[in-house]
């Protein structure tokens, strides 16, 4: 077969799974490596087109109906492609007079198809192998696209957060300008992969904001950012309690905020009327200073035992107060106890929430119970919202 009736069949009858296009003819001009994927978008199917030049990405999305003649045309500006379809995966090399020869690896059906359907699992994460610039340029991939060693466990727990993400898609708005906050964002490894997902992957329109206390930090970052020309990605010195850069907020994430900073951004997120709350609570030492129980007191007299027990609590107390906000809210573990002991998130998600009223009498009873005044419940007044 022609390659150029290869591509059009491969194209038009949704086969294509990837293509990726090296070996630039002229590496003055041309971008180092082009990778082409399937994109569903609200007016069809597109496919991505990202070029990867300096460790920069630039991203087309090109409609179905030009897509062949699109990747016909980077076979002109290349010397390699490698095409993946359902069926087989085919490699086409240009010689120096651009014929082109077509070498077809058929693999067999046992082989094929858990590839193939671990393809699809991970459309919504960052494979391994493919070049990334965010974590190219965040010192998490190498250039080719390989893990580096001592950031696999970052590596890891990113996709981890992405598949997390990926589950709440649906339930963020549509037809407007998404608006994503970041409380305590750091060294922002899951702030880029946000962008990356949501702008990036899922043609979004996105605005997001990473805030954190540190300076040299968010000067890092806002460097990064600019480097990658995600203009749309911008980070703030700024104390979470004290954060009133916006007035609406579609999705509030916060990993590993300490102590009642989680509380303070939880409280935010709830005012806002957030879509979804991505948390992953941080060092709870508020409840462990005022937990009282005479009943307990087998458990409460270690303290290794009394840290977690109050931090459990939290959460929990966390989650029902949530739900009396009218979220529906979940307990998730993020990544394995081995890579850390804060290994919990809250996910919650806005919607008709039943038993309102039970749930906060559950709270009440727990509450006092334990003898414990909660951050959340204290500065809850304050948002001046009827909940």
């Amino acid at each position: 077969m022609d390659w150029r009736r290869f591509i059009a069949e491969a194209v038009a009858g949704g086969s294509l799974l990837q293509a990726t296009f090296s070996q630039p003819r002229n590496k003055e001009t041309i971008a180092r490596k082009t990778s082409v994927r399937p994109l569903k978008l609200k007016n069809g199917l597109h496919f991505q087109l990202e070029r990867l030049q300096d460790n920069k990405a630039f991203h087309e999305n090109v409609p179905e109906q030009a897509a062949a003649e699109r990747l016909t045309a980077l076979m002109g500006e290349y010397r390699q492609a490698l095409i993946k379809t359902r069926q087989a995966d085919v490699q086409l090399l240009a010689n120096k007079k651009g014929a082109v020869t077509m070498i077809r690896h058929d693999p067999t059906a046992k082989t094929r198809e858990p590839a193939a359907s671990h393809n699809r699992v991970k459309s919504y994460v960052l494979p391994e192998g493919e070049p990334v610039p965010f974590l190219i340029r965040l010192g998490v991939m190498t250039p080719e696209g390989r893990v580096v060693k001592a950031k696999h466990d970052k590596f890891r727990q990113i996709n981890r957060f992405l598949e997390m993400v990926a589950d709440v898609l649906p339930d963020l708005p549509r037809g407007r300008p998404l608006t994503v906050v970041d409380f305590g964002s750091g060294k922002s490894y899951l702030t880029f992969a946000l962008y990356h997902m949501l702008a990036v992957r899922e043609g979004l329109p996105v605005n997001i904001i990473g805030l954190d206390l540190k300076a040299d930090v968010i000067e890092e970052c806002s460097r990064i950012a600019e480097d990658l020309a995600w203009h749309n990605l911008k980070f703030y010195v700024g104390d979470i309690a004290e954060y009133e850069g916006q007035t609406q907020v579609d999705m509030m994430v916060t990993l590993h905020a300490c102590d009642t900073a989680t509380d303070a951004a939880l409280l935010k997120a709830i005012r806002w009327d957030a879509s979804v709350i991505l948390s992953v609570p941080c060092c709870q030492h508020e409840l462990f200073r005022q937990i009282s129980q005479p009943i307990l007191k087998p458990l409460l007299k270690h303290g290794i035992l009394k840290e977690r027990f109050a931090a459990l609590v939290t959460d929990a107390l966390r989650a029902n107060l949530l739900e009396t906000a009218g979220y529906r809210t979940q307990m998730l573990e993020f990544i394995d106890l081995e890579h850390t002991p804060k290994n919990l998130m809250i996910r919650a998600v806005k919607g008709r929430q039943e038993n309102r009223s039970e749930t906060r009498a559950e709270y009440e009873r727990l509450r006092d119970f334990l003898s414990v005044s909660p951050y959340m419940e204290r500065e809850w007044p304050k948002m001046n919202r009827t909940t």
